[in-house]
């Protein structure tokens, strides 16, 4: 059947939403990954439940969002631009029916912000219909690409979501199962990818051998359970989902009327998950090695104490993600916690740029000082990381300018020196402040009275994990999936340095 909302390239010419590249209105943040979702739940309408769950993980990306539901062989689809609650309304999930269902919500990392490029990417096998939806990126994604276009597959898009796509497509059409199709497609593949997967047999949830991006399974109660599928467990709290258990590294999970079955498809699975999922990207809410992130923020905000405590009136973090650091800061020094800073929650992604003269009159579009608060303090600002370091300089101009008579900077993590290249939008390495700069010269550019960073040792140990088992690449350079040369070159444009804190 034909999906009931398609999406084509013949549909609409070469447009993008404008996404801002000047580093001067850009955010200081590395962009968010993807959020990714899947159901298996006949009797249930599946597609709220999945647009709920993607309603949870909207801070994982902004840019597009899509569900595909199955009723037996027929396919439902409906992805569009923009937020999850502007994508989808009461009427279009009335038109999505079915017994399981995939959903993504989108930030662009391989492949522009176009509408044709949204996600669950959907194809026709042999076997019937599948609907893809990806987490991650793909390091090998030119020469899997020309593979691809050498086997004459028809390539829509520019993601490599769509490409993972393809390769199962092809495998199946050669004559393998869906288990087994899947399973040689994610052999040609390398990189970060975590994958939820629907057929008209079942959902599928996939990891990299190196588990790089986070999937976790959830049940719903009944009789039988039924299972689920989101990025984080934030997206299983809002439908009332009890959060299994994390898909392993390496690891397929195939959900049918059977039940849940495992599959360990890598030979060679080793723990990788991005350090910076528990740092930044990840809701303080989610649930990893069986604590919160606000519990493990909290942490980094107390080593940081330890490290780098400073004669002060007063600290309170970066609304939102500064904030626990903030508050484990104040509990290890002793120093008051306050809020300094209010942010404007509604405002979202803005692509309409404000005029010169509000830029000039230091236009507050998501933060603003409480004047009465800081006013002839000394104040600690703690943040979760600098990548260009333009926020930052504004922000503690800002805070001189409602009268704090000190400012003092902490970062929750180390020095962000290296770009990412398995599923975080950061800038090449020329860009990133801590790459060409020392810390002395990064505080004299932000105009604080003093700046240090969280240790690399210490924010590994607050993990009380293994601290092998961890992706930090960004702050290191030992990237654990080898980059190929012209990958690289694209991003990696310094010497391999590292800036010592």
């Amino acid at each position: 059947m034909i999906p009931i909302h398609p999406v084509t390239s013949d549909d609409y010419p070469e447009q993008t939403n404008n996404r801002i590249n000047n580093h001067e209105n850009c955010s200081d943040k590395p962009e968010e990954a993807c959020g990714v979702f899947g159901i298996y739940a006949p009797g249930e309408d599946v597609a709220k439940l999945t647009y709920f769950g993607l309603y949870a993980l909207q801070h994982r990306g902004q840019e597009s969002a899509g569900i595909a539901t199955f009723e037996g062989t027929q396919v439902h689809l409906h992805k569009d631009m923009g937020l999850v609650s502007q994508v989808f309304n009461e009427s279009i999930l009335n038109q999505l029916p079915g017994n399981l269902a995939v959903g993504h919500t989108r930030y662009s990392t391989t492949g522009s912000s176009r509408k044709v490029n949204a996600q669950p990417a959907v194809l026709e096998t042999r076997l019937g219909t599948l609907a893809l939806a990806h987490n991650g990126n793909l390091v090998n994604t030119m020469q899997l690409r020309q593979e691809l276009l050498e086997n004459k597959c028809n390539l829509v898009t520019t993601t490599d979501s769509e490409m993972i796509a393809f390769a199962i497509a092809e495998a199946i059409n050669s004559g393998a199962d869906w288990l087994e199709g899947s399973i040689q497609a994610f052999h040609r593949c390398y990189g970060a990818f975590s994958l939820v997967i629907g057929t008209p047999s079942g959902v599928m949830g996939v990891r990299d051998p190196n588990g790089i991006r986070p999937l976790v399974i959830g049940t719903l109660a009944g009789n039988p359970v039924r299972y689920v599928l989101a990025s984080e467990t934030c997206g299983l709290d809002i439908i009332g989902a009890e959060y299994l258990r994390d898909v392993e590294p390496g690891e397929l999970v195939w959900i049918t009327e059977e039940g849940l079955a495992s599959y360990h498809w890598s030979q060679k699975p080793q723990r990788k998950l991005c350090i910076f999922e528990m740092i930044y990207f990840a809701r303080p809410d989610s649930v990893m090695h069986n604590e919160s992130l606000y519990s493990y923020r909290m942490r980094l905000g107390r080593q940081l104490a330890k490290e780098s405590l400073v004669d002060a009136d007063i600290v309170f973090g970066v609304p939102d993600s500064g904030i626990p650091a903030a508050i484990g800061f104040s509990q290890a020094s002793g120093v008051a916690y306050v809020e300094g800073l209010i942010k404007n929650r509604y405002v979202g992604r803005t692509f309409i740029q404000p005029t010169q003269t509000m830029r000039e009159s230091g236009i507050r579009m998501k933060l603003n000082p409480l004047k009465d608060v800081l006013v002839g303090k000394r104040v600690i600002i703690v943040d979760d990381s600098i990548v260009r370091g333009t926020t930052s300089r504004k922000l503690v101009k800002t805070l001189r300018e409602a009268g704090a008579v000190e400012v003092h900077m902490r970062i929750s993590s180390p020095p962000v020196t290296h770009p990412c290249f398995y599923g975080i939008d950061t800038d090449s390495q020329d860009q990133l402040i801590a790459a060409t700069k020392s810390v002395e010269e990064i505080a004299q550019q932000l105009e604080v009275d003093s700046l240090a960073y969280l240790s690399w040792e210490g924010m590994l140990e607050a993990t009380q994990e293994d601290t092998n088992s961890f992706c930090s690449a960004c702050f290191t350079g030992d990237y654990p999936v080898a980059i190929p040369e012209q990958v690289k070159r694209s991003k990696l444009i310094l010497e391999k340095e590292k800036v010592v804190v």
